[in-house]
């Protein structure tokens, strides 16, 4: 639609700064039992102008509201009152997280209007296939799964909505920090129910220093001095994370992870219904969410393979929500924009192409790394590539179905295959610290795994009799990729897989063999 594309051309930097604004101004409300919508609504424009709300079921129904001015808010906060503290003594802190219930339930309750409910999850995949079904091609079926799986409006709305709660404990000591969201919040590949990583950033603080210069004096403020960044990170974390812990209505399971390679505080947010990551400041994890960002708008392909592809690794187990060997998404996304910076003519351009478009204030060196590349949507000159998604997923699977991984690496920044550094079974160079694999916690069985049913796919797609399935309402296209191998004959696959370890073969056989039910549940569980 002609909005969506207006909402897509914003640079990264407009659309955070537009909804974290936004998100400054919205109140997240338990509604009553009994609820009439309208009743509820009149009432809280009686403080001011609603621009937007919508309700959500999560353990009782919900209303996100966001008002125009923030002073609304304040005039709310003074018609609140504290909880009596018959059973409990509580923490007075006051946040922007309210529980409204009815005075009067049974004059009122007559009066109950049932409302809209956006959804915050996705189909299952046994009901996603179904309807993949019931389209036309295979390019309609990869739209299909892309918008039953991507973050709808209000699904983002509310995430940063859970960035700003946070961000009103770290004011407390901070008044000029700000938390904001990076990663698949942001960066057009979320899926709903993915987890919100957010980060506190203390930068705006550093745009002071060009003010500093006027004057005959120099001056600074005393500020507690430590021998490391990496100290201050674990400091300054370790007491958000007990603030949470201790003050935060509906912060619960708060784990302080303070010793990883990246210090963070887990905790599920039970009014938003998020589990979240928070960090401090990563300047590269930040620009990665923006390059991604940059892919995501400049071609509707590019999601939709992505969401795809991601959907299929995950029911065949070939990625997984806990930590491991097998692939993450991530190393999944970059091997698809790299297929796509591959084609001919390519989809997508270079992340080389894109820093040759930077100018001035695109510029960016984090920790020595240069990180430039334009943020400017409308400098890059759109694809003259028209290959349909059916073409191109077949041809991803075939792609890799028979890339030299043992002698290849997958550079981004070239668009090209390079010779590997080292010898780790899947090397995908990471795009801003080029000394680092992302993909380096992939084994060779893993690496196997994926190119035994990559090969498995493309053969699929290549020889399937689309009319004979559908007259048999038998899955077609990217509905049989959806479906657990080996369901109907494993044997068939030996024969696909000339070139792969025997011994992986061996397991791989052994393991579609396991109830296919059961994996097809574990894939629908996340």
């Amino acid at each position: 639609t002609d909005s969506e594309v207006n909402i897509r051309k914003k640079t990264f930097t407009e659309v955070q700064t537009e909804r974290l604004e936004q998100a400054e101004r919205t109140v997240l409300i338990k509604c009553p039992q009994k609820l009439n919508g309208k009743k509820l609504l009149q009432y809280l424009s009686s403080h001011g102008n609603i621009n937007s709300h919508f309700f959500f079921e999560n353990r009782g129904v919900h209303a996100l509201i966001e008002f125009s001015e923030k002073d609304s808010i304040a005039s709310l906060q003074d018609a609140i009152g504290i909880p009596s503290a018959a059973e409990h003594h509580v923490v007075p802190f006051k946040s922007r997280l309210f529980t409204f219930t009815l005075k009067n339930t049974v004059s009122q309750a007559a009066e109950e209007t049932p409302v809209h409910l956006s959804p915050q999850s996705h189909i299952p995949v046994t009901e996603l296939i179904q309807k993949l079904c019931r389209a036309d091609s295979i390019s309609s079926q990869m739209y299909v799964l892309l918008n039953e799986y991507q973050l709808t409006e209000e699904n983002i709305k509310l995430r940063f909505l859970a960035c700003s709660l946070v961000r009103d404990f770290a004011r407390a000591y901070f008044p000029d920090s700000t938390v904001k969201p990076f990663g698949s919040s942001v960066n057009t590949f979320g899926k709903l129910g993915c987890d919100v990583d957010m980060f506190l950033d203390f930068h705006d603080t550093r745009k002071h220093a060009a003010k500093m210069k006027k004057g005959p004096f120099e001056m600074e403020y005393q500020m507690k001095r430590l021998p490391s960044e990496r100290l201050a990170t674990q400091k300054i974390l370790s007491v958000i994370g007990d603030c949470l812990d201790n003050f935060g209505p509906g912060c619960v399971n708060v784990q302080k992870i303070l010793n990883a390679r990246c210090p963070l505080v887990k905790f599920s947010h039970q009014p938003t219904g998020f589990q979240c990551d928070l960090s401090v400041s990563n300047s590269i994890a930040i620009k990665s969410s923006e390059l991604l960002y940059i892919y995501g708008c400049l071609d509707s392909r590019v999601r939709a393979l992505v969401f795809s592809v991601r959907c299929w690794a995950r029911v065949h187990g070939l990625t997984n929500s806990v930590p491991g060997t097998w692939i993450t998404n991530f190393s999944l996304t970059m091997m698809i924009v790299f297929f796509l910076q591959k084609r001919s003519p390519p989809i997508i351009p270079t992340l080389d192409q894109l820093k040759e478009l930077a100018d001035e204030k695109d510029k960016h060196v984090i920790g020595g790394y240069d990180c430039s590349f334009v943020s400017d949507l409308s400098k890059i000159k759109p694809t003259k590539n028209t290959e349909t998604l059916d073409v191109l997923l077949g041809d991803f699977f075939e792609y890799f179905g028979n890339f030299d991984f043992r002698k290849n690496s997958i550079n981004l920044r070239k668009g090209k295959e390079v010779n590997k550094p080292e010898s780790s079974p899947l090397y995908i160079w990471n795009p801003f610290e080029q000394d680092l694999n992302i993909s380096k916690n992939v084994n060779q069985p893993q690496l196997e795994k994926f190119v035994a049913m990559a090969r498995e796919s493309a053969w699929i797609l290549q020889k399937e009799d689309k009319t004979q399935r559908m007259i048999n309402k038998e899955p077609w296209g990217l509905a049989a990729l959806l479906i657990p191998f080996g369901k109907s004959n494993p044997s068939k696959m030996k024969n696909r897989m000339k070139g792969i370890g025997s011994e992986t073969i061996r397991s791989l056989l052994d393991s579609l063999k396991l109830n296919n039910a059961n994996s097809l549940q574990k894939a629908v569980g996340k």
